[in-house]
């Protein structure tokens, strides 16, 4: 004789809606913050330095929607498609510790 329990599809409807809460709270706004982190890292103006998706980075001195000119430090203009473009290159400045520079305490 089969008897449906009422107990196990509860607790299936139980994991859907807590999938779906998952989903619409969590998941979905944090790919969107991370969709329009990327995009915003794309856009870059004249005079910012520029990453490619091959690792060329340059100093933009061109953007017509068609193309984005970038110069190299040796003066070399190249022309990329601006999906082409990784991210704007923003290189860390390593912090100073202590160490490197002695305080009046330290000078004997």
């Amino acid at each position: 004789m089969l008897v449906a329990s009422s107990g196990s599809s509860s607790i299936l409807i139980i994991y859907v809606v807590v999938f779906a809460a998952l989903y619409f709270f969590y998941l979905r706004p944090r790919s969107r913050r991370q969709k329009a982190q990327r995009q915003d890292s794309k856009k870059v103006d004249v005079g910012q330095r520029a990453q490619t998706i091959g690792g060329f980075v340059g100093t933009v001195v061109k953007n017509d929607g068609q193309f984005i000119t970038l110069r190299t430090e040796a003066g070399v203009e190249l022309d990329f498609i601006p999906s082409a473009i990784a991210r704007r290159f923003d290189p860390v400045v390593p912090e100073s510790t202590d160490d490197e520079h002695p305080t009046e305490g330290d000078a004997k």
